[in-house]
């Protein structure tokens, strides 16, 4: 049946006005007609389309998944002896308020509308096409390089068992990237299903660090010490960075908020997940709430018991920040020590161990999807829309297992230095996609506003609303801004002696994120002459009705299942108790 689009882009004057129920239908005669999304209009060419195999749970636990990982287990103690307890506190808070409001505002663009395309469809309808290339390529660019360094990490923390001088760090980079694709190329059902375990097993493994934590704060350790809030006295709340007195304790906030958005990037990837997430408009809401709860709960609470562990000024804390992504560098071990337990460290390994597998997992997947994506904006070859009849983007997910060659760059252990440098980017690529987001959202409200759709036609809203993107965005533009300030203080922070250089190096890879974002904007434009989307002519519509055809049959189908059906008693308890974990 040919497309029938809801609403004519070039004209000026807005769509009908309708009620609620009826947004996004059709009438054809007496028939209500699918209105295709002409970008998934890919029917001829022998292609297929991807799966909507994602059911809620493995969504919600995709997305936390997603966000634990080394930049809480592993970042947070470079923060605390650079900053101190309260300070970091703080910053995780900021910036877990911010992740929600970015959430929020992707979750409300993803429920009117779950496009295959993700991100890219968003900031392609609303805002510009040129915001659209470079939101999807700075979003690839990002998990193509944090794919094969999560590789390279997980080398890492073999080592803590086997040394590189007795195994080749290369043997286990191999079997890890075979491991992952061969997750990715099974299909969306067995992916879904593996990362919900691995998931799951996160989230215990944080739990139970949670529990720990607080026993040892409490006095149940080995030693019997309740530090308490003893820390927080001596050596002091706040560790005054760069700069003495209250400039200094300003400083050492602001110098959380990096770190903090490196450790929840990752959050966002609900977005990538809707093109292939069964009943979008029940499992998205319910994914950012929960997930944003969860993320919340683990990150602030976590690190407000790590600061009544282990004071900022430790001399272990410190030697522990030299060290590479293994148990040895994490704060938590620190604290284990402190409080004279030996033997949990090696367990601690193993945990880290499979966060960063799973990390790379769902790296190389959100590399896939998002490729795929700009291929169906027709901003990469065509040839990655084609997917097989199990719904995975086979060109996709083959051009970017290429570039996890580069995770045999830490074969050589010189070769470190420079991909730290490319690790270096992924917090700005991360920033600039939550920038795009805000600024989607905000043309996508006045695009409804102006064609007269109003919140109650919307499955899920911002709770915030558009006021709530406006303050995201001006925060998440201050911590790209001002992400390298202490490049600009090297003449402070010079050691006795030695003459203060400016790291140059450091400087490009940490702002080159930015340039390369504008250019691709700007260059889109000048090439494919677009131009900005209008509100009055913004496309709501187009490929809206046949999702609501899917959600309509997949809640049918899931309402017959269920009809007859009693919940146990176990399951309520379940449901009520670990099933709001899992």
């Amino acid at each position: 049946m040919a497309a029938i689009h809801r609403h004519d882009a070039s004209s000026d004057s807005p769509p009908p006005t309708k009620g609620a129920e009826d947004y996004g239908k059709e009438e054809y005669g007496s028939e209500i007609v699918n209105i295709a999304d002409p970008l998934d209009d890919d029917d001829d060419d022998g292609g297929h389309h991807l799966h909507r195999g994602l059911k809620a749970r493995q969504i919600t636990m995709i997305a936390i998944g997603g966000a634990i990982g080394t930049g809480l287990i592993i970042g947070t103690g470079k923060s605390l002896a650079q900053a101190g307890p309260a300070p970091l506190v703080i910053g995780y808070a900021l910036v877990g308020l911010l992740c929600f409001l970015v959430m929020a505002a992707l979750g409300e663009m993803a429920c009117w509308l779950p496009m295959a395309s993700g991100f890219t469809g968003y900031a392609t309808r609303f805002v510009d096409p040129a915001l659209g290339f470079s939101l999807g390529w700075n979003y690839y660019f990002k998990y193509i390089i944090v794919t094969p360094n999560n590789l390279t990490a997980a080398s890492l923390v073999i080592q803590y068992w086997v040394k590189r001088d007795k195994v080749n760090p290369g043997v286990f980079i191999a079997v890890f990237l075979v491991a992952i694709v061969l997750i990715n190329y099974f299909g969306v059902k067995f992916f879904g299903e593996f990362e919900f375990y691995l998931s799951s097993i996160k989230v215990v493994v944080i739990v139970g660090l949670i529990l720990l934590s607080l026993i040892l704060a409490s006095g149940g350790g080995p030693k019997g010490d309740a530090t308490g809030f003893t820390y927080w006295g001596n050596p002091g709340a706040f560790h005054a960075y760069i700069l003495k007195g209250a400039a200094g304790r300003f400083l050492a906030v602001w110098s959380t908020f990096t770190t903090a958005v490196f450790a929840y990037l990752g959050t966002e990837l609900v977005g990538v997940t809707v093109g292939e997430a069964a009943n979008p408009r029940k499992v998205i809401p319910r994914a950012i709430k929960l997930t944003f709860y969860r993320i919340l709960l683990f990150y602030v609470v976590l690190v407000f018991l790590l600061g009544m562990l282990v004071p900022y000024n430790s001399p272990e804390l410190l030697d522990a920040n030299k060290v590479s992504n293994s148990a040895a560098a994490s704060p938590f071990v620190v604290a284990i020590k402190l409080s004279g337990i030996n033997a949990l460290p090696g367990i601690l390994n193993a945990s880290i161990l499979l966060f960063v597998f799973s990390a790379a997992n769902s790296d190389l997947y959100i590399a896939s999807r998002t490729l795929y994506g700009l291929a169906h904006e027709k901003k990469a070859p065509h040839i990655f829309t084609w997917t097989d009849k199990r719904g995975v983007p086979v060109p996709a997910l083959g051009l970017s297992v290429a570039f996890c060659l580069l995770a045999f760059l830490g074969v050589n252990t010189e070769s470190y230095t420079v991909f730290g440098y490319f690790v270096n980017l992924v917090t700005m690529f991360g920033l600039l996609t939550w920038i795009s987001l805000l600024i989607s959202h905000i043309h996508f409200v006045r695009a409804r506003r102006a064609q007269g759709i109003p919140d109650s036609a919307l499955a899920y809203v911002a709770p915030l609303g558009v006021a709530g993107s406006y303050g995201a965005l001006a925060f998440s533009v201050l911590i790209a801004f001002f992400k390298g300030f202490p490049l600009f203080c090297y003449k402070l922070t010079a050691k006795k002696g030695v003459k203060p250089v400016f790291d140059w190096r450091t400087f490009i890879t940490t702002y080159l994120g930015i340039p390369l974002y504008i250019i691709m904007i700007l260059g889109y434009k000048f090439y494919m002459k677009s131009e900005m989307v209008r509100p009055e002519t913004a496309d709501l519509y187009s490929g809206k009705a046949r999702i609501d055809v899917e959600e309509a049959e997949y809640v049918a189908t899931e309402k017959a299942k269920r009809e007859g059906r009693v919940e146990t008693k176990g399951e309520k308890i379940y449901r009520l108790t670990l099933g709001w974990l899992f």
